[in-house]
């Protein structure tokens, strides 16, 4: 992991298949959080974690980063590979890897609420995910960060 202040994150992912009930993911790891730069000057955070059995993706690392609340992207390396971008109001085809193969999926952001600070704080994305503009699900995903 990269330099940065050790935190403990608490996450609660939430995706709900059409039709279907809701699949939980909650997880409590240590990870790294640091102040960053996007190529555009936007000043934001990066958190970054390696995966475990309970996310599905044991052996890679998730990167997560966010610039306001309006653009975030969620990175992971390893022993699967996405790259998803996160941007309110906007709908992006992104790569997702799975334990079975990659895909292009639509990611259409509903909201970001972002709270992060030197000392922590909280994260939360709204957003859908589509395969050939047919709905997949509603996500949620929210991190609370505190220094270790």
């Amino acid at each position: 992991m990269k330099n940065g202040k050790n935190i403990k994150i608490t996450l609660k992912s939430l995706s709900t298949p059409t039709g279907e009930a809701p699949d939980v993911i909650e997880l409590i790891t240590e990870g790294t959080l640091r102040s960053v730069t996007d190529a555009e000057g936007r000043n934001g955070w990066e958190i970054s974690y390696f995966d475990s059995e309970a996310t599905g993706f044991q052996g890679s690392e998730t990167i997560v980063s966010c610039f306001g609340e309006e653009l975030a992207s969620m990175i992971r390396k390893g022993s699967t590979e996405s790259n998803l971008i996160i941007e309110k109001g906007r709908k992006h085809h992104c790569h997702y890897g799975t334990e079975y193969g990659s895909m292009m999926i639509g990611i259409y952001t509903h909201r970001i609420i972002n709270r992060l600070s030197e000392s922590g704080g909280e994260l939360y994305f709204k957003y859908t995910i589509d395969v050939n503009s047919v709905l997949i699900s509603d996500n949620e995903v929210y991190m609370e960060i505190v220094l270790a």
